[in-house]
């Protein structure tokens, strides 16, 4: 991984959208939505003001919107502010 955040924001990789539902059916690729939840792959240092409270390997749950999408290495990526991240699943 070459990419590093800068000051407060954070490196996610959103998990795969479904494919199939609960009952059975597949969902054709238009009619799926945009998965809001993601591993962290990388965290920047923080800034003065605001201490980094996520950690690599953390799972988040983030805003429908949130972040600006890179591809690295064959991979997409999110990179967002720290408070785009609206919660850590345990």
């Amino acid at each position: 991984m070459n990419i590093k955040p800068l000051a407060d924001r954070v490196l996610v990789e959103p998990k795969e959208a479904m494919t199939k539902t609960a009952s059975g059916l597949y969902i054709p690729d238009t009619a799926k939505e945009k998965p809001q939840e993601g591993v962290v792959v990388a965290v920047g240092n923080g800034t003065k003001d605001e201490a980094m409270e996520l950690k690599v390997g953390d799972t988040v749950l983030y805003g429908k919107y949130a972040g600006t999408e890179v591809s690295a290495d064959g991979k997409s990526y999110l990179i967002m502010r720290q408070s785009d991240v609206v919660a850590i699943i345990c």
